[in-house]
């Protein structure tokens, strides 16, 4: 398959560029009794890479369940997507939102092509445009010549590939992966930090990037350490580092910012 013309990136007006791709103010979320997450602030700015990093059971699928509305967020919390409030105008919001997220999704019987021109549907875009984008996407991601495939004939590593290049179909302006890479080779964990890397600092694309892995963090990214769902730390890895009082490394950050609430239920 020939890959479609790449279009040219729009310059970001720079207004848009000084607003937060996400927003997030005031999150509290139960489950029941049961507190998942407690008075959650973060902010991530366009071509950001930014990492929510925490272990199993920190909230980070409570948070992207709540910025995907899959779950409503209690009043008196704020959530926006571009200055857009996602309890007033869910639309608008949700329109610049992109999601992989953690359990596969793919119907495994369709074709990589027929998933993307499904999901391109779904969102009522024309054939036409849908094709051409999807072709892009495969392409870039290294999937062209696997378009035909049937997704159950595909690796771990292929279908994440396929679920990103399904994120990107729509062109969003903010990009969700909630556990990318989790029981993927090394090999596919680089490839798939590296390309959505290159489309932050190249397309200007945002990304909260949420994992448990601390090796994925990275010199460039902003990281938010989230622990029994609050957050501990915000800021760059030197500011993380700082936090931590003056630590090293990310993982000896991690460990200190984290330490007191080991162990202990959220």
């Amino acid at each position: 398959m020939t890959a479609a013309p790449s279009r040219p990136v729009p310059a970001m007006p720079p207004a848009a560029a000084a607003m937060p791709a996400l927003e997030v103010e005031r999150l509290s979320f139960a489950y029941g009794k049961r507190p998942a997450l407690r008075d959650v602030a973060l902010r991530v700015m366009p071509g950001e890479f930014a990492v929510l990093l925490g272990p199993n059971g920190a909230g980070k699928s409570t948070l992207f369940a709540l910025i995907t509305r899959l779950f409503d967020a209690p009043a008196g919390a704020a959530i926006q997507i571009f200055g857009a409030a996602l309890r007033r105008e869910p639309g608008r919001a949700l329109a610049r939102l992109g999601v992989v997220f953690q359990q596969p999704t793919l119907d495994p019987d369709l074709s990589v092509r027929e998933c993307l021109l499904y999901h391109g549907a779904l969102h009522g875009l024309p054939r036409a445009e849908v094709e051409a984008q999807a072709a892009r996407e495969l392409a870039r991601i290294g999937l062209a010549d696997r378009a035909r495939e049937r997704v159950r004939n595909l690796s771990g590593g292929q279908r994440r590939r396929a679920e990103i290049a399904r994120a990107l179909l729509t062109r969003p302006a903010l990009l969700l992966l909630d556990e990318p890479t989790v029981g993927l080779d090394a090999a596919s964990r680089g490839f798939l930090l590296d390309h959505v890397r290159g489309l932050c600092r190249e397309e200007g694309l945002a990304v909260l990037w949420a994992t448990h892995l601390i090796d994925e963090v990275g010199e460039e990214a902003r990281v938010v350490v989230l622990q029994n769902g609050a957050v501990r730390a915000e800021g760059t890895v030197p500011e993380l580092l700082a936090q931590a009082g003056d630590t090293a490394t990310v993982a000896e950050a991690f460990a200190r910012l984290t330490a007191a609430e080991q162990g202990r239920a959220p």
